[in-house]
């Protein structure tokens, strides 16, 4: 036998056997964590413009009664709650308008701006309005549920 290198026969054939039970193991351990953090993952929040939709997901985390208040008081203005929110979309998809026009015309532009920003604050003045009138109707439970708004949010005296 000569010492040129030549390795035994049994060592050849372990050594691609434990590499290749451990590229084994490794894929079988990073599937493994994909599978889990899939599992285990939230869905993504998903944000709706439309306030009806963002004021029932809001009821539904209340008590019953409580929920029954704030439905009835967006039922009592939801036409002017509706009309200010469409009002507010349209201006909003003024300024998308405004910054895909060619040529671009700042004028424009800051016209779009004004006319959402009254929008806006037109449409906040109405919800809030709202709230605050049901919320003078609520229990205490009902408002604390409201100031923790998304749930699971810590609330200022727990923290």
């Amino acid at each position: 036998m000569s010492a040129s290198g030549t390795m035994p026969v049994t060592a050849a054939r372990v050594a691609p056997r434990w590499l290749l039970l451990g590229s084994l193991a490794l894929n079988l351990f990073f599937i493994g964590i994909a599978i889990a953090m899939a599992v285990r993952a939230p869905a993504p929040p998903s944000w709706d413009r439309n306030v009806f939709v963002r004021v029932e997901r809001l009821a539904a985390t209340l008590p019953d009664a409580d929920a029954a208040v704030l439905r009835g008081a967006i039922d009592a203005d939801r036409q002017a709650l509706e009309t200010a929110q469409t009002e507010y979309h349209a201006a909003q998809n003024e300024i998308r308008q405004a910054l895909r026009r060619q040529p671009f015309d700042l004028g424009v532009m800051r016209a779009a701006m004004t006319k959402s920003r009254a929008a806006r604050q037109n449409f906040d003045q109405i919800l809030q309005g709202i709230f605050a009138s049901a919320a003078s109707k609520m229990s205490q439970a009902g408002r604390q549920a409201m100031a923790d708004w998304p749930p699971g949010r810590k609330s200022a005296s727990k923290r």
